[in-house]
């Protein structure tokens, strides 16, 4: 049966990751992509990593992720952490 319709081969797969999940990394750390790939939240390394803001924040996090939602800026600077946004 042949396959019908569009697929586009340039799509960008877009990983969504919630603070619940960063607890795993502890207070002071800094988690990029290479790390989530290594604790196994995320499954390939050129996915893009969005950051969403259910549950609470380790202290002191240094995130580096392509996008993060307000909520969740919120939260990681109020623990007294920084984000930032890869291009």
């Amino acid at each position: 049966i042949p396959k019908r319709g569009f697929h586009n081969i340039f799509r960008k797969e877009v990983v969504v990751v919630n603070l619940a999940a960063l607890s795993v990394f502890g207070e002071g750390a800094t988690v990029d992509v290479e790390a989530l790939v290594t604790k196994g939240l995320v499954r390939k390394r050129h996915d893009k990593v969005k950051l969403l803001g259910t549950g609470d924040a380790p202290k002191g996090l240094t995130v580096k992720v392509h996008r993060v939602s307000a909520g969740a800026q919120q939260k990681i600077e109020a623990a007294g952490g920084s984000v930032e946004v890869l291009g």
